[in-house]
Formats: structure tokens, C-alpha cells, sequence
């Protein structure tokens, strides 16, 4: 239910749907000859030009991605814990072939860790954001694309888990497929925006972290003449911060905004 609900939600207040919405809204009134509807317009109109103009999601972004720093690595983990989001499932199975978009780097750093830490056990977990037709998962494209690989890679077998939707599902059933929550420290991978509301989730589930953070997308640029990249920037930037009030206020997460330990 859950799942369900944070999915609609979404889907209405996600910058770019409700910049359509409100445009659809500012027309309707404009063709009623009310003026908030020209006001509205003219708000919208300049939100739009600041968008092309300016990375505004950098704002966003930079304090969740600065929040775990990249740190130097242990000499020993129990495990290495991989989060999906970087696989196109849809098209992986309309294509027959991996594909990936550009949070890729969750897993294209896997091998790299695996032979860094040869003893450590491996969780890829990733299953479908999807409510219809979630047959083919990102954990099942992740395990085709490592099937590619030298074998030498990979002297013990990667864990599959398939079935989560989120990130709470990610840690809840990741526990369930090794028998309960591990004891000792695991390498957590995922992006760097997402690392702080996943860290606060598995901590609350028990998890003791290593957080290993990829995929930067913030820059330093003031102006960027980019409308779709500065768009698609705030959209992500609005989910996680979304995310991580939603998951805080229904008891998901350690804190609002997880920090590092001391």
C-alpha cells in the first residue's frame, strides 16, 4: 500500500508533471478571461526561462551528495550491498540485450569491489518501480550483464535479490535472502544523492554501513543553457528530499537527513 500510494503521489507533484498540470490550469483560465490565469502563466513563463538558464536542482543536490564523502575503504567488509536503479529493464527485455541509464555506475564499480574484497559476500538488490507488467527486473538485467564477464571475476556466486520496489524493500528483503540482518559492516553502493535516505533506512532495519557513494550529478556551473538536463537535476533533487520527509515522518528512516557516524 505503501508503494502504491508514495507512487501517485509522485506522479502528481513531480516538477515536470505539475509543470504541465499548471500550464494546463493557466490555459483554462486564460481562455475564461480570468487573470489569474495571465498571472499564472507569467510565473510559469519565468520559472521556465530560469530553468534554462540555471541549474537550480544543484541546490538540491550538492548537500545530498556532499553528505557522505568518500572515504577510504576498509580493509574488510562482510559484504558488498549494490542497489539497482541503474538498469532499463523495459528495454533490456524489448531489446535482448543489458541496458543502463546514467546511474549505470552502481554496478559497473561491482567487479572492481568484488576483487578488492575476494571473501565478502555480494547482494545485488534490485527488483521493478513499475505497478504493471514487472516481469523482467533490474536485478535480472544486472545478473545477464555480469553473466558477460570473465569468470575469474567472480570466484563465489552474487546474490540476486528481485523482488523489492523501493528502498525500504531493498534492505528488508536483502535481510529475509541471507537469513536476517548481518552483524558486521557491508559496503553499501548506490548514487551519491540517494545514499543519505538509504542509509537511514537501513540503519533503522538494523544494517551496520560502509557507504560507498557513485554516480555524482551535481556540478558547479551558475548558468547552464540546458533546459532538460536542468529539469531532469530538479526532478531528482525534489524526489529525494520528498523521500526523505515521507520516509522520516513514517518511521523508515534513523533521521531526517542520516549523517555520517561519529
Amino acid at each position: 500500500m505503501f508503494f502504491l500510494i508514495s507512487k501517485t503521489l509522485w506522479l502528481a507533484v513531480q516538477p515536470d508533471n505539475l509543470l504541465v498540470l499548471l500550464l494546463l490550469l493557466a490555459a483554462c483560465g486564460v481562455w475564461l478571461g480570468r487573470r489569474w490565469g495571465r498571472a499564472l502563466l507569467g510565473l510559469l513563463a519565468l520559472a521556465m526561462l530560469s530553468l534554462m538558464l540555471l541549474p537550480l536542482g544543484n541546490l538540491l543536490l550538492q548537500p545530498l551528495e556532499s553528505r557522505f564523502q568518500p572515504a577510504a575503504l576498509p580493509e574488510s567488509v562482510a559484504g558488498i550491498m549494490v542497489l539497482g536503479g541503474g538498469e532499463d529493464a523495459d528495454l533490456s527485455a524489448r531489446w535482448e540485450q543489458s541496458q543502463f541509464n546514467s546511474a549505470a555506475e552502481r554496478l559497473m564499480v561491482l567487479p572492481e569491489l568484488m576483487q578488492r574484497y575476494p571473501d565478502a559476500q555480494v547482494v545485488f538488490s534490485g527488483g521493478s518501480a513499475a505497478v504493471l507488467d514487472a516481469q523482467y527486473r533490474g536485478a535480472d538485467v544486472a545478473q545477464n550483464w555480469l553473466a558477460t564477464l570473465p569468470a575469474s571475476l567472480f570466484e563465489r556466486p552474487v546474490l540476486f535479490e528481485r523482488d523489492s520496489r523501493n528502498t525500504w524493500e531493498n534492505a528488508l528483503f536483502s535481510a529475509r535472502l541471507l537469513g536476517g540482518v548481518p552483524e558486521q559492516p557491508w559496503l553499501l553502493v548506490t548514487s551519491a544523492f540517494h545514499m543519505p535516505r538509504s542509509v537511514g533506512i537501513y540503519r533503522q532495519l538494523g544494517w551496520q554501513l560502509v557507504p560507498y557513494p557513485v554516480d555524482y550529478i551535481s556540478s558547479g556551473d551558475l548558468v547552464r543553457v540546458q533546459f532538460a538536463l536542468n529539469l531532469r537535476d530538479l526532478v531528482v533533487g525534489v524526489r529525494e528530499w520528498t523521500g526523505l520527509l515521507i520516509y522520516h515522518l513514517t518511521g523508515r528512516t534513523t533521521a531526517f537527513f542520516p549523517a555520517p557516524e561519529a
